[in-house]
């Protein structure tokens, strides 16, 4: 599992997804964009019609690169930084074609990761003056998983694995398959010592077996409030905790305040709002 996923270690993940991207929306090419001059000219402003965390500037500079490698945009504002509605967020130049044809796609990136910024940083504003971790989850937008983990991370919030291939979440019926708790988890040690091994319980007994066989991390599935201070009392960190299930803005800090070291959102990445953004010829 890993805190943050760092957009320099994305550089091929973004050139695929602006591929994709232009693939579906430009084809073999864009047909209302040749009704202007070949030579034309012209200069764009984008601005942000709401209040948002920003993210996606690596995206929008990867799509003026595909679309025409002279397109120049100038920066006012960087990924993590809020801006204010009607602020200007950057300036394109360049050909007017070229201009048009990059606009809904690199729109379409800006507005939905900095939608996933912004709710990440709504929710870590709710419990910034406690103790826990607040993690997104695996519920993204296919073929955006690490995209909008970046996105999570800007908006100061943490990531959960990335995929089914970098931790092990052991749930119900990985239990009921293995034959228990104890024999999940000590498959998971012999096939994998390296890797971090997460079990979801859903009652304090399960709680009891996954520290007996030493989880390094317990998802603690719809507890009560009360049952999550008493799993706290008898972790006493034996094993990081997790709450997780049903999370809303109204419970996140009851929840917070039980000690648990971390909740999980699905929210932050399933439930996002795209971001109001405009481009206009200036």
């Amino acid at each position: 599992m890993t805190d943050f996923i760092n957009v320099h270690f994305l550089k091929a993940d973004v050139q695929a997804n602006v591929s994709a991207a232009l693939l579906e929306d430009v084809g073999d090419g864009d047909i209302t964009a040749r009704l202007i001059p070949a030579d034309e000219q012209a200069s764009a402003a984008v601005i942000t019609r709401e209040d948002a965390t920003i993210c996606g500037v690596d995206w929008v500079n990867e799509v003026a690169r595909q679309v025409d490698p002279t397109i120049s945009i100038s920066w006012m504002v960087a990924d993590g930084q809020q801006a204010e509605a009607n602020q200007l967020l950057f300036q394109a130049y360049g050909n007017a074609r070229s201009l048009l044809t990059f606009e809904r796609s690199a729109l379409n990136f800006l507005q939905c990761l900095s939608g996933t910024a912004s709710i990440a940083h709504y929710y870590a504003s709710l419990v910034a003056d406690t103790n826990v971790k607040l993690l997104d989850t695996r519920k993204t937008i296919p073929g955006l998983r690490k995209a909008q983990k970046y996105a999570v991370s800007c908006g100061q919030c943490y990531n959960h694995r990335i995929g089914l291939y970098d931790a092990f979440l052991i749930k119900e019926n990985h239990i009921a398959a293995c034959g228990g708790i104890s024999q999940a988890i000590a498959a998971a040690r012999q096939q994998e010592p390296s890797k971090t091994v997460e079990v979801e319980v859903e009652s304090m007994g399960e709680l009891q077996q996954a520290l007996d066989a030493s989880a390094d991390r317990i998802m603690l599935d719809n507890f009560t409030l009360r049952d999550m201070r008493e799993a706290v009392q008898l972790a006493e960190g034996r094993a990081e905790l997790e709450a997780s299930g049903g999370i809303t803005e109204q419970t996140l800090r009851p929840i917070a305040e039980t000690g648990v070291d971390y909740i999980s959102i699905g929210a932050l990445t399933k439930d996002c709002r795209a971001i109001d953004l405009s481009m206009r010829f200036v």
